[in-house]
């Protein structure tokens, strides 16, 4: 695999932006390869792997006293490397890998009732390391491996609980890439296909179902002056005031930079690194003003502990 990242050393990060909390530790066991989603004021972690077993618990995060708390254990088959996204106030989960099968099941959690209902089967073929966003009350499914690299895109409508083909990823084909929601778009980036990591970079519009090519994470699209991270697989994001955070991943090692996104420009900003434990497959979510990061994996050691980000803050060594 190509593309090689060279992590900021301490004096680089001095004057960089974002300060880290570590809050209360992840209730459940120490996993990667699991799911999150935000519904209100809440965070919802569940499904992966331990490192001997797939998971299926679920807990709920409440940032207000920092405490977690079990909830309705997913009803499908345990897993590692589903996907989730939200919409009209309901969180839905599926896809994945069981440790034999690939999956294509998907179920829609109710924070109300904490409760879980089957919906329809993904579609598309039972797959594992997709991407998957939210968009205008609508959740999208694509790409991922099924044994092969995979590029297609998908939407599911929870008003009429039906699944539409979309236009297929305007780059390439790639597993375990990144995606975000910002603005009313929604952007796609990294992964690995056929043992590189993408660097192409990507923007749907939902409203025209189309693709525009951004700058890639290379230097092919870029002045010398601009600041890029490198294409990964396996990252977190999340959104956070009219921005977007790339977070953590691989590029054959373990990566700790953030970086911040402002799509008036396409512009990439470095951030402080993640203060903990440099990790893959990690999850992460955004309630109020910050960002979180919790589990994940470096080799054969899985995290349980969770950080709390402020982007705004200039850490203090």
């Amino acid at each position: 695999m190509i593309s090689a990242f060279t992590s900021c050393d301490s004096d680089e990060d001095e004057d960089l932006l974002g300060a880290y909390t570590k809050e209360s530790d992840f209730a459940g066991v120490a996993r990667s390869g699991a799911v999150s989603f935000v519904i209100g004021e809440k965070a919802y972690v569940g499904t992966g792997y331990d490192g001997k077993n797939r998971l299926k618990d679920f807990w709920e995060y409440d940032a207000s006293k920092s405490s977690w708390t079990k909830k309705a254990e997913f009803p499908g088959t345990a897993r590692s490397a589903a996907v989730s996204f939200t919409a009209n106030g309901k969180g839905y989960v599926g896809t994945g890998y069981d440790g034999l099968n690939y999956l294509k099941d998907f179920w829609e959690y109710d924070p109300e009732a904490d409760t879980w209902t089957q919906i329809a089967d993904f579609p598309g073929s039972a797959r594992y390391g997709s991407i998957a966003l939210s968009l205008e009350e609508k959740g999208y499914v694509g790409a991922g491996y099924d044994g092969n690299y995979l590029k297609d895109f998908w939407q599911y409508d929870p008003a009429t609980a039906t699944w539409t083909e979309k236009v297929g990823l305007g780059g390439s084909k790639r597993l375990n890439g990144f995606a975000f929601t910002l603005n009313g778009k929604g952007y796609v980036g990294g992964g690995v296909n056929n043992g590189l990591y993408e660097s192409d970079f990507l923007q749907y519009d939902p409203a025209t179902d189309t693709w525009t090519r951004l700058k890639a994470l290379n230097e092919d699209d870029r002045e010398d002056e601009d600041a890029y991270p490198s294409s990964r697989a396996l990252a977190v994001t999340f959104t956070l005031n009219g921005k977007a955070y790339l977070c953590t991943g691989t590029n054959g090692s373990a990566l700790t930079e953030v970086w911040e996104y402002n799509d008036l420009g396409d512009l990439w900003t470095q951030k402080y690194s993640f203060e903990g434990s440099a990790r893959e497959a990690a999850v992460g979510f955004a309630i109020g003003n910050y960002g979180y990061i919790t589990t994940g994996n470096s080799g054969s050691y899985r995290y349980d502990d969770l950080w709390k980000f402020d982007p705004t803050l200039l850490t203090e060594d």
